[in-house]
């Protein structure tokens, strides 16, 4: 009785983990048409983090007004992020012209995202934050504070898009482009 009572909990925790790892792959997104009224307040905690590179070196996102701003919160021990990531980069390279500015912030250890930025050619900084960073995300729908998280932001600093899970190019570069258009 009680070998079969160990495996069903193992068996439900296995389909609980699996079916809450599908969601966050599929991404559980939002944008203008399906979440709620996102306002500027929403997005103002991101835009006034200043938080260190690998080298340590201060890099506050608020200089990025003026410009469109993808922010990716990841971690160099999440899968989907590292996924994502060579994307992401291709995207920043071909919007490198535009008043177009990424920013990585990593849910992770110092030494952890220089061994990251040593090993990968990435075109825009790769700042680190403590894991309670990620508190910011939750009134933006990211309630379990799981990675990848991205928010992107217009050239005013409004908050235009957000989404929990994986971020393809096509999709990206439509967001960007979008607000690229506007005045």
């Amino acid at each position: 009785m009680r070998r079969a009572m160990l495996t069903l909990l193992v068996v439900a925790t296995a389909a609980f983990s699996a079916g809450a790892g599908y969601l966050v792959q599929q991404g559980l997104q939002s944008g203008p048409d399906s979440m709620p009224a996102v306002t500027a307040e929403q997005g103002a905690p991101i835009l006034a983090l200043t938080l260190p590179d690998a080298d340590g070196k201060p890099y506050a996102l608020a200089q990025s007004r003026g410009k469109v701003l993808v922010v990716n919160f990841w971690a160099t021990w999440c899968p989907p992020c590292l996924r994502e990531l060579p994307e992401f980069a291709a995207v920043s390279r071909r919007h490198g012209n535009e008043p177009v500015q990424f920013v990585g912030i990593s849910i992770d250890r110092t030494e952890n995202v220089r061994h990251f930025v040593s090993n990968n050619q990435m075109p825009y900084p790769l700042l680190i934050a403590p894991p309670e960073t990620l508190d910011i995300t939750i009134p933006l729908g990211n309630t379990a504070r799981a990675l990848p998280f991205t928010a992107i932001f217009d050239k005013h600093g409004v908050l235009n898009f957000v989404k929990l899970g994986t971020l393809n190019a096509d999709e990206l570069e439509g967001k960007i482009r979008a607000l690229l258009a506007r005045p």
